[in-house]
């Protein structure tokens, strides 16, 4: 082989290589809002936590429901519930650093701007879970007499139907006919559902709305 074609063949390979992933540095992908995380400032009472707890003689039922919105972003107060089905509820201690978490969440948070709300890794052991059933009820028993915080988030699915225009077209007397097709449409929500609740002292069961 001649040496400018062999010459040709090293810088092609070498061109080729580096156009397939293997440069020496990577951009990093725009973001028009780069993430923000925000934590509770309350530092966290693992003690205070644990406590709270602890098995206790109250059993905690409840559901899960939420509605859909009307056009002003509102819950439309008539319209049917739509039950949590099959949906993991989360129950924390209210303690100070979760109350602070709580309150960071419904002021703070922006998931349009990618700005989240987190709990501290150790912080989040501190916890119960419970599965809601197909209705979107739930049950933890052996509460202890106090406040906790509930959430959830719920994804459900609302349908429609329109007509379609296709064309248009002419008769054999000169009138225009307009032609449309029947569509169906499917649109994905998820909405978040948190709730403080308290169970007082001397309940053997509490019931309660997570919506």
């Amino acid at each position: 082989m001649k040496p400018k074609a062999l010459a040709f063949l090293v810088l092609f390979f070498t061109i080729g290589f580096s156009m397939t992933g293997f440069s020496q540095y990577k951009q990093k992908e725009y973001e028009k809002y780069p993430e923000v995380r925000i934590f509770p400032q309350t530092p966290f009472d693992s003690l205070a936590a644990k406590s709270a707890l602890a098995e206790g003689t109250t059993t905690l039922t409840g559901v899960a429901f939420t509605k859909p919105k009307n056009g002003f972003g509102f819950k439309a107060p008539l319209a049917n519930r739509i039950y949590a089905n099959h949906i993991e509820v989360i129950l924390f201690p209210s303690t100070p650093y979760f109350v602070e978490w709580m309150d960071l969440k419904k002021h703070k948070e922006n998931l349009k701007k990618n700005k989240i709300v987190y709990v501290d890794s150790v912080a989040y052991r501190y916890r119960l879970t419970c599965e809601t059933n197909g209705v979107g009820e739930f049950t933890f028993p052996k509460m202890k007499p106090g406040k906790y915080i509930l959430l959830g988030t719920l994804p459900w699915t609302n349908y429609g139907s329109y007509n379609k225009y296709e064309g248009s077209g002419y008769n054999n007397y000169g009138g225009q006919t307009d032609y449309y097709s029947r569509q169906n449409y499917s649109v994905s929500h998820s909405d978040f559902l948190m709730q403080e609740i308290e169970i007082e002292p001397g309940k053997s069961e509490v019931k309660v709305k997570l919506k």
